[in-house]
């Protein structure tokens, strides 16, 4: 017996397991997993986790996370998990070169398949596996049964082909889209209906399986055919009546077409030593859990373990998670007493959420919407104010509830966690509250756990609690569609944003656990990115003063010599063209002038980036004019023309935001403006700083740290050369230049300076002996010699750069002097170029991510002395490794005499780490 074949597409909407047929509630369910499909969907969309003995366990984790959510949405009396067996199946005997594209099973994810059935069979879930068909044949066959019996059969799968099982009693979920499919969704999805899902895969082929359909037709092609002639087989007898291409190719494979369906239809009379009535689910082997997740460090589900109480009845595994399982009691806050009652449970709680909902995503300008408090899981209010529309409720006035909450919002006794509270510190503020008694901030939770991985709330929840939340898109439409928060129904706005605080409770819970329990972490958390968030707040809320009066002349100067090089360019040219034109600049370039294409674009036209106008300007007078040109154009853009544009009218200065969870090696970023990339290597970027200015009665001073990284590469490596050279306070690069080329350091010459400052640098960025002779225009053997010298003279580094990279590879992640880890998702790839940009980064980012460390470290000590002493001293900038100050002119020789010590006294490496410290009336004269 056969029955049409497999995926798990769906329709966008309702949650996993939903009645969708209106059976009786009576009606038994039958659930079934696909587990190999989720063991490679897990595998891919994971980062690479891994235990402590540096095994792979980001597999292991997603498809248990997967069954964990399953239990709690979609109840049912019977189970299984169901996967292919190993080695060949009746399909290959059919057709041989089945699946003979399909590469080899990546060794990382081969070796979780026994710790993942292990961990399967202990939570009590039946597992199948049988020889000689694969999990869908198995799969195909109990729901068969379990129609027979008069059961429903949910799949769970992430596989297409088996839309082909659906019918009035058996739909699919796909967890990790939240989406199912009954027969209406089938037809929807693929344009047929489930009995012919078959005919449809066999026009369109499988490319994963190796089943060719027919040539140049896609989905639409085949869902039309088969609406006009009914079925696959009828298509065949009238493939003469289809013209054009599609005709021809239809036509050269008809033939093959009935093998291929027979390929892919679910073979659903499999002999099986068990029916659907042995699957009822057993208890969970909590002590084989134990030991199981001792072995994949899987921390909170091992707590989890110790407090379930052993309720057999509910096999759990996982974190704790909400879903639609799980009650929600969410309150809209519309009077006084309703607030007053929150109050009263804020004042008694151990940890409160809380979240802003506002008028706008810029900090300086965003007013409040609303706000949602919880105090426990499932359980949140929102507070509205600024709703408007003929169906909206009255609502608290917001000075009110604002006066009502400040003793609360005020008290640094009451602890107080949120998602990027940054922002709702700043909103708040903007308001004229204050708040303190930030205890956790769940993006910087998160940012130092998995710095690779995105931060936003609905991917954390999706990630550490297996929900899908709801997205704002969904609360207030998308594009020109758009509308304000204000605008949306305050019962929609409650389930929003009372979910918001809801799930940033929970998801301190399960992610601070893993902070705690790892004492490195926990150290980065607590004692540096804690407190820096709010030193920047600080520095966002005062701004920097700006000169734009002087940014103005600038702007004018630069826009009259970008009309220079305009007109040298079509002198150079022989004709006018638009400079910035690819399109135009390639044809002047290589079609007319006939310059040699150095590199192509993806879509094979002549490249005109950067890169190569460089290499051509070597040569030829135009590209060095276009780089001219695109200098000044991108520092009048970004610079001159927009930072007077960026003043907030209310405090007359410029407040520009520091991401701190965006770089994967800790650094901070700026934006809007960003204030960290001013080119200083040209004279017009100098000019640029030079109007960053002090108000009157006082000056900027900048304090930054010397040659930082060279220094943290002294101190890891260990190497005596180098720890000697910075003891002894020695130019390093010359140094440098004197063990590399065998010169008296007196007699080191500029040019050897600058080619031994190249390897310095070049070397911690994990620069190959290619790259370095690129750098430095040497013949590629040139630079291997020199590398091969400076690792002889320095072997100490050599040993550092090849323990490092076999952690890297161990780990998946390096770390930096304190403990942050750094990510490296493509330390293992397959791909040569990923893996080999994965190990540059391993050399790196240790001493990039300790610096980071160490700038943040000497944010938080000199804001410290700052408050301490009472100044009127302010931080107003951080860019790479330099602290920008405002400083009253009577305070200046206290700073200038300070900074240095409290920068260097941050840390004790092997070497001394200096900061050098200037003083001026603007930053360019500062630093």
């Amino acid at each position: 017996m056969w029955c049409p074949r497999r995926h798990a597409g769906s329709t966008p909407g309702g949650r996993a397991g939903a009645g969708v047929w209106g059976e009786s509630e009576k009606m038994k369910t039958l659930l079934l997993v696909d587990g190999s499909s989720y063991l490679y969907r897990a595998f891919h969309a994971l980062p690479d986790l891994r235990n402590k003995a540096g095994e792979p366990t980001g597999a292991v984790y997603g498809v248990l996370n997967m069954l964990r959510r399953l239990r709690k949405d979609i109840p049912s009396e019977y189970s299984a998990c169901v996967f292919d067996a190993k080695g060949k199946t009746f399909r290959d005997d059919i057709y041989p070169e089945y699946k003979a594209h399909r590469p080899a099973m990546p060794d990382d994810l081969a070796a979780q398949i026994e710790p993942l059935l292990e961990c399967i069979r202990a939570t009590g879930w039946p597992l199948l596996i049988v020889d000689g068909v694969e999990a869908d044949d198995v799969i195909g066959t109990l729901a068969k049964q379990a129609e027979r019996a008069g059961m429903r059969t949910v799949v769970s799968t992430g596989d297409k082909d088996m839309a082909q099982l659906v019918n009035e009693r058996v739909s699919l979920v796909n967890t990790m889209s939240n989406e199912n499919l009954d027969p209406a969704g089938v037809r929807g999805k693929f344009g047929v209906p489930p009995e012919r899902i078959t005919d449809y895969l066999a026009l369109v082929g499988d490319s994963v399986d190796n089943i060719p359909g027919v040539d140049k037709v896609g989905p639409k092609t085949a869902a039309r055919w088969l609406s006009e002639y009914g079925s696959l087989d009828n298509l065949i007898a009238h493939a003469g009546e289809i013209g054009g291409l599609a005709g021809e190719n239809l036509r050269s494979v008809r033939d093959w077409l009935p093998q291929a369906r027979e390929l892919l239809t679910i073979k659903c009379d499999v002999p099986l030593s068990q029916n659907v009535h042995d699957l009822a689910p057993l208890p969970p082997d909590h002590a084989k859990l134990a030991t199981l997740f001792d072995r994949l460090d899987f921390k909170s589900w091992r707590r989890e373990l110790e407090t379930a109480g052993g309720d057999a009845s509910t096999p759990t595994v996982g974190p704790p998670a909400i879903s639609s399982a799980s009650p929600r009691r969410y309150e809209t806050v519309l009077d006084e007493d309703a607030l007053r009652a929150w109050i009263a449970k804020l004042e008694t709680a151990e940890l409160a959420s809380i979240d802003t909902e506002t008028t706008s995503l810029d900090p300086m300008q965003a007013e409040l919407v609303g706000i949602s408090i919880s105090v426990s899981p499932h359980e949140a209010a929102y507070i509205p104010f600024g709703h408007r529309g003929p169906a909206a409720p009255d609502q608290l006035p917001v000075q009110r509830a604002l006066a009502m909450l400040q003793p609360w919002l005020a008290n640094a006794a009451k602890p107080k966690v949120g998602q990027n509270l940054k922002f709702d510190l700043h909103v708040f503020a903007n308001h004229g509250v204050s708040v303190r008694g930030i205890a956790h901030d769940t993006l910087l939770e998160s940012y130092v756990i998995e710095s690779h991985l995105s931060h936003d709330m609905d991917n954390l929840a999706e990630r550490h609690l297996g929900v899908k939340t709801i997205t704002y898109d969904e609360v207030t439409g998308k594009g020109n569609a758009r509308i304000g928060f204000e605008q949306v129904a305050v019962d929609r706005a409650t389930e929003y944003a009372a979910e918001d605080a809801d799930v940033t409770l929970q998801l301190h819970r399960a992610m601070f656990a893993s902070i705690r329990e790892d004492a490195k972490l926990h150290r980065v958390y607590q004692d540096i990115e804690m407190p820096v968030l709010q030193v920047l707040f600080a520095m966002e809320r005062h701004g920097v003063l700006i000169d734009a009066a002087l940014l103005d002349r600038q702007s004018r100067d630069l826009g009259g010599r970008m009309r220079q090089i305009e007109l040298d360019a079509y002198s150079a040219a022989g004709q006018p063209f638009n400079l910035n034109s690819p399109k135009q600049i390639q044809e002047i370039l290589f079609e007319h002038q006939k310059l040699p294409v150095l590199k192509k674009t993806p879509g094979g036209t002549p490249s005109t980036d950067e890169d190569v106008l460089q290499q051509l300007a070597l040569d030829y007078p135009l590209p060095k004019l276009l780089l001219d040109y695109r200098a000044l154009s991108k520092l009048k853009s970004t610079y001159t023309d927009k930072l007077p544009r960026a003043v907030n009218p209310k405090t007359g200065r410029v407040h520009t935001t520091y991401g701190q969870a965006v770089a994967v090696t800790g650094r901070l970023s700026s934006n809007e403006p960003n204030l960290q990339n001013i080119p200083i290597r040209t004279a017009e970027g100098r000019r640029i700083r030079e109007a960053f200015i002090a108000p009157a009665g006082s000056v900027i001073v900048s304090a930054d740290y010397s040659q930082i990284e060279l220094r943290i590469m002294a101190h890891l490596s260990g190497d005596e050369g180098l720890l000697k050279a910075f003891a002894e306070r020695r130019d390093i690069h010359a140094a440098t230049a004197a063990e590399v080329f065998g010169a008296d350091p007196g007699a080191v010459s500029s040019e050897q300076r600058r080619y031994a400052k190249a390897i310095n640098f070049g070397l911690i960025y994990g620069m190959s002996a290619f790259g370095l002779a690129a750098q430095l225009g040497l013949q590629r053997s040139a630079a291997q010699q020199y590398m091969e010298r400076y690792f002889a003279r320095y072997p100490s580094v050599a040993a550092y750069m090849e323990r490092t990279r076999a952690e890297a590879k161990s780990r998946g992640y390096v770390e930096t002097l304190f403990g942050r880890r750094l990510w490296l998702p493509e330390i293992k790839s397959g791909n040569p170029a990923r893996r080999q940009g994965a190990e540059r980064a391993a050399i790196n980012a240790p001493m990039q991510g300790t610096a980071a460390d160490l700038i943040k470290l000497a944010m938080i000590a000199v804001q410290g002395w700052i408050e301490r002493e009472r100044l009127s001293t302010r931080l107003i900038m951080q860019v790479h490794d330099e602290l920008v100050l405002e400083v009253p002119d009577a305070e200046v020789e206290t700073v200038r005499a300070e900074l240095p010590g409290l920068m260097s006294g941050v840390a004790t490496l092997a070497v001394p780490i200096p900061a050098e410290v200037g003083v001026g009336p603007n930053w360019e004269r500062a630093h």
